[in-house]
């Protein structure tokens, strides 16, 4: 069984920034593609970023240049760094995996969430 949790999310002032980390355990084979999404209140869980096996990455146009993502494959964690936040980055975001464990084929993982918050 494979499980995501995710860590580093909180309250920040507008212009501040995060480091978010999910990290993913059990019987992993390879992890393909590693991206993290967001919620806000009252709206559709959107893509934020991701990051493929070969080192393709792509972004929301809300966040580029301010928010990098980044994997450590050997720990199968990926990071999110979020600089010059913004009150409309408001939301849970939540990690998303693309695993092969040793007994199935690529699946797709969540974590639980963690909430974000940038506000004076």
């Amino acid at each position: 069984q494979v499980q995501l949790v995710e860590s580093g999310g909180g309250l920040v002032q507008p212009g501040g920034s995060l480091r978010l980390s999910c990290a993913a355990s059990g019987s992993i084979f390879k992890v393909n593609r590693m991206g993290w999404y967001r919620q806000a209140p009252g709206k559709e869980r959107e893509l934020v970023a991701l990051k493929t096996s070969d080192g393709t990455t792509d972004y929301v146009d809300s966040v580029k240049g301010r928010f990098t993502i980044s994997r450590d494959n050997a720990k199968n964690t990926v990071y999110l760094q979020m600089n010059s936040l913004k009150p409309e980055d408001t939301a849970v975001y939540y990690c998303n995996m693309n695993i092969w464990t040793v007994f199935t084929s690529g699946t797709n993982y969540w974590g639980k969430g963690t909430l974000v918050t940038a506000s004076s």
